[in-house]
């Protein structure tokens, strides 16, 4: 779904060069709108990754490692990885409050103060703190499944 996104983003902008340059007619959503596509599937590419256990990893030490000693890094990683993101899940919580929520207490979407001024960036913080979230929760099940020993070490 959201790598959808990002063929529709190319989509619309392709959209945008046709109507900019042969109608002269340029519009004011579509650079708004591509930027949002694209950043929820950046986000979300994250979390996929780590849920397939495919993300990047620095192999210099760990590809010399006995599979004891991998287990035991990935058990670190997975921790680590996890209180990290349990940090950024509670600095998003504060963007989020402060994109959502106004002095006075009411609901008010931040938006991006163009012409078309969509709610775009609460929206995107709102996202990026649910997959923080959901990352910390991703890396403390990858963390048991490693100590359990019912998960193999990425490759």
């Amino acid at each position: 779904l959201f790598a959808a996104g990002i063929v529709l983003a190319a989509a619309i902008l392709l959209y945008e060069v046709f109507m900019r340059y042969f109608f002269n007619s340029p519009t004011i959503w579509v650079h708004e709108t591509s930027v949002f596509l694209c950043g929820l599937a950046f986000v979300f590419g994250g979390l996929y990754c780590t849920s397939r256990n495919s993300h990047i990893r620095v192999v210099l030490l760990y590809d010399i490692f006995p599979p004891w000693l991998r287990r035991i890094a990935d058990i670190g990683v997975s921790i680590v990885s996890a209180i990290a993101s349990g940090f950024f899940a509670y600095a998003a919580w504060h963007m989020v409050m402060r994109a959502v929520v106004t002095p006075a207490g009411t609901i008010r979407l931040e938006t991006t103060g163009s012409a078309w001024s969509p709610p775009t960036p609460a929206l995107i913080k709102i996202f990026v703190f649910i997959v923080m979230v959901l990352l910390v929760i991703q890396f403390l099940i990858l963390a048991v499944n490693y100590a359990r020993g019912s998960h193999r070490s990425a490759k």
